[in-house]
């Protein structure tokens, strides 16, 4: 936006926040209709807005498109908004009215009372090394009222709210202060400031870029009502209202004010002092209904929330039809779980669309959603012709809206609606571990130390479920599909349908006559008797922990040599002391030879065929976080002799070897 410029402007008195303060035009290079800058602008205007509002600063920045056509873009909502539909509408209307103003226009600045907007075909993002003297998007506004006083008195005055108003903002993580003058003993009114510059300068480039603008305030201006200088990386604004919302952050004492005078004690009404009985008649009467009207709203807000109320949503439903009743009164006990309309769900997955969907599991589609105010969610969608069912669904609300860790997803609230049963996840990017490992392209992003971490992750999810979480919790279902990875590639255990409470008594574990989970990661005493206890989950950990190091499934005849599954591979290797071909590719086994060798000996150690050979998840991580530690020597895991053409091996027992097949049957006597 270099060169000359042509200001528009838009609505110049004190406007609502829906409308524009003004447009800055660049009048360099203009772009053609319907042309490739026109096409990389508008999906700007389509992305910016939400990445915005959903920023924990309500900043972003943005580039559309390849040089000569590339588009750079930023916008920044004004730091007091927390209405954040607010803000992604403010920015959207932002690129409208540029649109308007500044018809094909490369570059453009739009002011508006609670945000602003920048783009133009040069790079606007990175913050200017002559920030302190670049006027291309400068606008000013005044009042046209002047402050009655002394002009020298009304200047100082003005320059010292202006000036420690930046320094507040300066000095803050979001670059945003708002304060006020108390004008009780001045001779200026009360005056209500605002500073503001783009959350990615420094504090010293803020404070510069805000003193620069202040230092346009002149003799003239100083004595205005109220006044407004904006830079698109930098911003000023005093009144003679409160034009912020909240309280100001600080108050400014005027430098035209002398200290004041010692409040004198307050004298004692004889009258009424002599009189202790007088007072007590007249104030305790009020004492006592303000009493009464708050122990009132506390019982009447705690029946409110027993009721249920929603947190994430604007609404709640109880329209189950049928026997689908969910307890609702243990949503009075879970702080953060919310019940959703079904409405709601279906508005912020785009109706379930197609370019929404994440995946799909035995449970049924996953869906990518957006509500309202910018918080993005995972849609699990239970499908008709799904195994699992309503008894699956409400465990999966009742077990993991009680849990909290940092290795587990956080379920955000539910839906069921007739058909429809629902789960409403935090959304985790980088969707699951499987995604990488088993990706020939994708796994080269997980080096060793990210692979361990996962390993570890998983270790401290596993030992909270079996140990120190307010429900003891036999997960059933571990595999790296149902390992979610967030933003930094920490994994998140999800998926607690079939999961199932355990006493911490019940050492020896349960029988079922349904087994149900994946083939692959089921233990053997589970798979061919319906015995699950917490070495079940050892079981499967102990397979993902090979499957992470290998990158190989643990199936399939022509990838782990000889043998029909990754267990009995590796166990060869490791009884042959070639456990280096076990290590995939991408990764280099010499120069973390020891970690790897521990992982492998502790995975081992976790699928033997004994249950009571295998370590406990405390014994797991123990030995993952003590490189002393001395581990014992593993015994040949199950299915370990099970060789491609092997006649011999029964039909049932090869199938446990298959990998991603959910499955549900009944354990004949």
């Amino acid at each position: 936006m270099a060169g000359v410029l042509l200001i528009i402007i838009g609505v110049l008195l004190m406007a609502p926040s829906a409308a524009a303060t003004a447009a800055v035009c660049g009048n360099g290079s203009n772009y053609t209709a319907n042309g490739t800058y026109q096409s990389n602008l508008a999906f700007l205007a389509a992305t910016l807005p939400i990445n915005a509002s959903s920023s924990p600063q309500l900043f972003a920045t943005a580039t559309a498109g390849q040089a000569p056509n590339m588009v750079y873009a930023l916008a920044l909502c004004r730091g007091d908004i927390t209405n954040v539909t607010a803000c992604s509408a403010c920015v959207a209307d932002s690129f409208q009215y540029a649109q308007q103003m500044c018809p094909f226009h490369k570059g453009a600045a739009v002011y508006y009372d609670d945000c602003l907007l920048g783009f133009s075909g040069n790079n606007i993002l990175a913050p200017s090394n002559n920030i302190t003297q670049d006027n291309s998007t400068l606008f000013q506004y005044w009042n046209q009222q002047t402050i009655a006083g002394d002009p020298a008195l009304v200047t100082a005055d003005v320059r010292e709210l202006l000036t420690q108003t930046a320094q507040e903002a300066a000095g803050t993580a979001r670059r945003f202060a708002t304060t006020f003058m108390d004008a009780s003993s001045s001779a200026i009114p009360t005056l209500y400031s605002l500073a503001q510059c783009t959350p990615d300068l420094s504090a010293a480039d803020c404070l510069a870029c805000l003193q620069r603008i202040i230092g346009l305030v002149n003799a003239t201006t100083s004595v205005r009502v109220g006044g407004r200088i904006l830079l698109l990386r930098c911003n000023i604004r005093f009144e003679a209202f409160m034009f912020y919302y909240g309280q100001p952050m600080k108050r400014i004492t005027p430098s035209s004010i002398a200290p004041a005078p010692p409040v004198p004690a307050p004298t004692t009404n004889k009258r009424l002092g002599s009189r202790p009985w007088v007072i007590t008649l007249f104030v305790a009467p009020p004492l006592a209904v303000v009493a009464f009207c708050f122990i009132f709203y506390c019982r009447w807000r705690r029946r409110r929330y027993r009721k249920g109320k929603v947190r994430l949503g604007e609404k709640r439903t109880n329209n189950l039809q049928g026997g689908d009743e969910l307890d609702w009164e243990m949503e009075a006990e879970l702080s953060e779980f919310s019940v959703f309309d079904f409405h709601q769900i279906v508005e912020a997955t785009s109706n379930f669309s197609e370019e929404n969907k994440l995946g799909e599991g035995g449970f049924g589609p996953v869906y990518k959603g957006q509500f309202p105010e910018g918080t993005e969610i995972a849609v699990k969608r239970l499908a008709s012709h799904s195994g699992q069912g309503f008894v699956e669904f409400k465990n999966e609300v009742q077990l993991i809206a009680k849990l909290q860790h940092s290795n587990l997803v956080r379920l955000l609230g539910c839906c069921s609606q007739g058909e429809e049963k629902i789960l409403v996840y935090e959304y985790l990017p980088n969707k699951s571990l499987d995604f990488f490992i088993f990706d020939e392209t994708r796994k080269a992003l997980l080096d060793w130390n990210k692979r361990l971490a996962i390993i570890e992750g998983i270790a401290e999810g596993l030992l909270y479920l079996h140990k120190h979480s307010r429900l003891r919790v036999i997960h059933r279902d571990l595999k790296p599909s149902n390992i979610l990875l967030d933003n930094e590639m920490n994994p998140k255990i999800s998926d607690f349908g079939l999961a199932k409470i355990f006493s911490s008594n019940n050492i020896e574990g349960t029988t079922t006559t349904r087994v149900v989970g994946t083939y692959g990661y089921m233990a053997p005493e589970y798979a061919s008797g319906g015995l699950f206890s917490i070495k079940s989950d050892v079981f499967s950990f102990g397979v993902i922990i090979l499957e992470i190091l290998s990158g190989k499934r643990n199936s399939g005849s022509h990838q782990c040599g000889d043998f029909i599954n990754l267990l009995g591979y590796a166990w060869q290797l490791w009884d042959e002391g070639r456990w280096t071909e076990l290590v995939d590719a991408s990764l280099v086994p010499k120069s973390y030879s020891t970690e790897m060798t521990r992982c492998i000996n502790i995975a081992l150690l976790c699928v033997q065929e004994n249950a009571a050979d295998r370590p406990t998840m405390l014994d797991a991580v123990a030995m993952l976080s003590s490189k002393t530690k001395i581990l014992e020597e593993p015994k040949h895991p199950p299915y370990f002799n099970l060789r491609v053409g092997n006649e011999e091996a029964s039909t049932a027992t090869k199938s446990c070897s298959i990998n991603d097949m959910a499955i549900s049957v009944t354990a004949r006597r």
